[in-house]
């Protein structure tokens, strides 16, 4: 093998961050130090890896063989680094990815019930979007992630944790300017002009357009922004509506005093949270009580917003 693990790593840091100069950083070293190195992998893989723009990097197609390649090794060198350690500290560890708009909510119930279960266990945690964390699971570079189904995704074991409904919102004026009833209200009642969604990628947008009846051509939908922190802050500003789910809700409405919230007529659009790993990863107890964790957790939350 003439290649090295470094040179994996950053080969990998390069791909993802677009960017030698980010990349360096990401990996801690200088940025010619790390050139010299993806000069070196591109010479052992027989041509470039990348195609060098002014502004950006993209991979050829060697590239994105090699970094499918890439991944999973060192997603298996990770592991048996957690391994090690573990074993020679007599900890446990457990890597977890989770979607942004399940995160900050989930997390510090999840947490703390997984110390109180193991205080041995050490909990590492991830937090990306949907196609990220599928393609960290399948390299092996999480164990297990948080999503909403279904991933229908080939190798992966999907488990329902708990129904996520939508609430609408916005500031006091723009719901009270609804010409229907809370009681009729639909999703697709809603003016595009209107509605205010997070951008594009994030799999809450596309479960919002699915459920408005609406697709991400249209013209007149303001997708920008970038976390349902901010989203929650220009709704109940005024600039428009937003559909923000229970899991979210409760903690958005106490920081942000002016955001209202309204629920739909049944049936209630909702996601469905779940937990996926790979079908091929040893043992299903640890997951089976990370699953129960979760779904304590999230239940709990999700009646707390239901009454």
């Amino acid at each position: 093998m003439n290649f090295t693990l470094r040179q994996l790593q950053y080969f990998r840091a390069v791909a993802e961050q677009r960017n030698f100069g980010r990349a360096a950083q990401v990996c801690h070293v200088s940025q010619p130090a790390l050139s010299v190195q993806i000069r070196a992998l591109e010479d052992i893989m027989g041509g470039p890896l990348f195609e060098r723009r002014a502004r950006d990097v993209l991979l050829t197609p060697l590239g994105r063989d090699a970094l499918e390649h890439a991944r999973r090794i060192l997603g298996a060198a990770e592991r048996l680094d957690r391994f090690a350690r573990d074993n020679s500290t007599g900890h446990r560890s457990l890597s977890v990815g989770l979607i942004p708009t399940v995160a900050p909510y989930l997390l510090p119930g999840v947490l703390a019930g997984l110390r109180s279960a193991d205080v041995s266990l050490r909990v590492q945690v991830r937090e990306a979007r949907t196609e990220r964390l599928l393609s960290m699971l399948k390299a092996g570079e999480i164990d297990a992630a948080v999503l909403a189904l279904p991933v229908g995704a080939r190798g992966l074991d999907e488990v329902p944790l708990f129904e996520d409904r939508f609430l609408l919102a916005g500031s006091e004026t723009r719901l009270n300017s609804l010409t229907v009833s809370p009681d009729a209200l639909r999703p697709i009642d809603l003016n595009a002009a209107q509605l205010m969604l997070l951008e594009d990628g994030h799999c809450l947008t596309d479960q919002a357009l699915e459920v408005c009846g609406q697709d991400r051509t249209s013209a007149h939908i303001n997708m920008g922004a970038s976390s349902l922190a901010t989203l929650s802050r220009l709704v109940a500003e005024g600039f428009g509506l937003t559909l923000i789910p229970e899991l979210a809700a409760r903690s958005e409405a106490d920081a942000v005093p002016g955001l209202k919230l309204l629920r739909f007529g049944a049936p209630e659009p909702a996601r469905q949270i779940g937990l996926v790993r790979r079908d091929s990863s040893d043992g299903a107890v640890w997951f089976d009580q990370l699953a129960q964790v979760i779904r304590q957790v999230g239940e709990n939350i999700v009646s707390e917003t239901r009454n």
